[in-house]
């Protein structure tokens, strides 16, 4: 079988090879891929900037989705044929985070799932939604479980409740989704107008270009009588981190998920303590988050925002879409 492989760090740098198809053993489920996604960790993770020290060589990619093509002795939640998609963390199946559960995800840690066929243990996968396509499915494994995890995994959010998205990624985009389902009053930010009528033409309540108005948080705060925002979904990191924690609310929560501005430290602990902040760091998520995420999904007919689909051996053109970052939503690869 064709696999694409991380040797050396550089997007020019892709490789694909032959491996042999690893046949499944006991407990495992050998699946043939047909779709996987593109998410800022792998755009990190083959220019070296994600894990400098990564074990190579490495097959990319952590969210993919496919049909079962055979499964090993003592199988018992998935037979030839069904449509499932791969779990990030491959050990965390429900539960609070340990290190060895963090030990286990795709396209770090271990081989993802850019190859022509993935065999995976049957813990580490769900089955897909009937209304979903396989590259919809595919869209769903990272960015889909953190939003699904930053807005109720930690928090008990109720309608009418104010959240704060930052940026237009895939991680923000399902936040939204999941947000308007729940009831909540959301509030977009971003650099582009583009994106931002995109983000309207979703359900996005109201949106702030953060050119237009840098102090952000100030207009956030306007927005809501200055009282501020319930929740913040913080993907910025260390540039956006303290304006996050001047537009939430006394009592608010903010979940910590990106560092697309970096990790410098920029904050102090006196915002936390004088308004009874709850900040929590958000790292994906179990399957049995995925798991009740996608009886929502289902529920509510949610379907992924896919900005473009590559076939997978153009994964270095879908890299550039990314690190371009004119894409709305999922970048998205067909086998």
């Amino acid at each position: 079988m064709k696999v694409c492989e991380i040797q050396e760090f550089g997007i020019d740098q892709l490789t694909f090879v032959e491996r042999d198809i690893q046949r499944p053993a006991d407990g495992q489920v050998l699946v043939k891929m047909a779709a996987a996604s593109l998410n800022f960790r792998d755009y990190l993770m083959v220019g070296g900037q994600y894990n400098p020290k990564l074990k190579r060589p490495l097959i990319p990619l952590s969210d993919g989705a496919g049909i079962v093509e055979e499964v090993g002795t003592g199988v018992t939640r998935f037979k030839k044929g069904d449509r499932v998609a791969g779990i990030f963390f491959q050990k965390w199946i429900d539960g609070p985070p340990t290190r060895d559960k963090g030990n286990s995800a795709l396209g770090g840690a271990i081989d993802g799932v850019l190859a022509e066929y993935r065999t995976f243990s049957e813990e580490g996968l769900v089955a897909v939604p009937e209304f979903l396509t396989l590259e919809e499915a595919a869209a769903l494994p990272c960015a889909a479980v953190t939003a699904w995890h930053a807005l109720f995994g930690h928090t008990s959010p109720a309608p009418g409740d104010v959240v704060l998205l930052q940026g237009t990624g895939g991680v923000s985009i399902f936040a939204l989704q999941f947000a308007l389902a729940a009831g909540m009053r959301t509030i977009m930010t971003s650099s582009s107008d583009e994106k931002l009528a995109h983000a309207k033409a979703l359900g996005a309540h109201e949106t702030i270009n953060y050119k237009i108005h840098p102090d952000w948080d100030k207009e956030a705060r306007r927005l809501t009588g200055d009282e501020g925002v319930d929740h913040v979904i913080e993907v910025g990191g260390s540039n956006t981190l303290p304006k996050s924690l001047k537009a939430v609310r006394t009592h608010g929560a903010i979940s910590v998920i990106g560092v697309l501005s970096g990790v410098e430290p920029s904050v102090t602990p006196t915002a936390l303590l004088m308004n009874s902040l709850r900040v929590q760091g958000i790292y994906v998520g179990s399957r049995s988050m995925f798991e009740r995420m996608n009886r929502a999904l289902a529920l509510h007919e949610i379907k992924p925002v896919i900005h473009r689909t590559f076939g997978w051996m153009e994964i270095k053109e879908g890299l550039r879409l990314m690190e371009s970052q004119s894409h709305f939503g999922k970048i998205c690869l067909r086998f």
